[in-house]
């Protein structure tokens, strides 16, 4: 029994040894395929998806930079919850069209938002129409832009362009007030 364990360590050994010649040991080949986070960052860039829908209309549109990442901030007169975020083809509320035309960057976050840009008077809560930029990303290492897909049947979408299909994470926080926010980061860099 002790032979055969014997046996096995070795094979893992020469194993580990022949994929690590050309660079040293086995252990810096392991680090240089999967390289470390960027700043800690493992968040991905799949869709992400939660909350429900909620009536408290978006109030603001902001940015932020950060040492790691790129931020957008969705501000809503009330609680909101409810987000879908995803790279693809981004298009407008309730028309359909696409807004690959309006929005700069090499990658799109498609951005929807389950809570309206509007009162309950269906008076406009926000100063952008379909198609215009939302937000300054003037000096933004990963944002290239954010534009306004309009707001539909209590869903409101928007286009952040980027500068490639980088990490990014959505988050909700309360206030400040009755107010919430949902935040989207976009990190600079995949990994060191």
């Amino acid at each position: 029994m002790r032979i055969r364990s014997g046996l096995t360590a070795l094979v893992v050994v020469l194993a580990a040894l022949v994929a690590g010649a050309g660079t040293g040991t086995a252990a810096t080949t392991t680090a240089a395929a999967t390289g470390s986070p960027y700043c800690g960052i493992t968040w991905g860039s799949a869709e992400k998806s939660a909350g429900t829908p909620s009536s408290a209309p978006l109030v603001d549109v902001r940015t932020g930079r950060h040492d790691c990442f790129d931020r957008v901030v969705f501000e809503f007169a009330g609680p909101v919850t409810g987000y879908t975020v995803g790279y693809g083809e981004t298009w407008t509320e309730g028309e359909g069209l696409p807004l690959s035309p309006y929005t700069a960057g090499d990658e799109l976050l498609r951005v929807s938002l389950r809570a309206p840009a509007h009162d309950d008077a269906h008076v406009g809560t926000v100063p952008y129409q379909v198609g215009e930029h939302a937000a300054n990303v003037l000096r933004h290492r990963t944002l290239r832009d954010v534009v306004f897909g309009g707001s539909f049947e209590g869903y409101t979408t928007f286009a952040v362009g980027v500068r490639a299909r980088l990490p990014f994470r959505v988050f909700v926080l309360t206030g400040p007030g009755t107010h919430s926010r949902i935040v989207l980061d976009v990190a600079h860099q995949w990994q060191q």
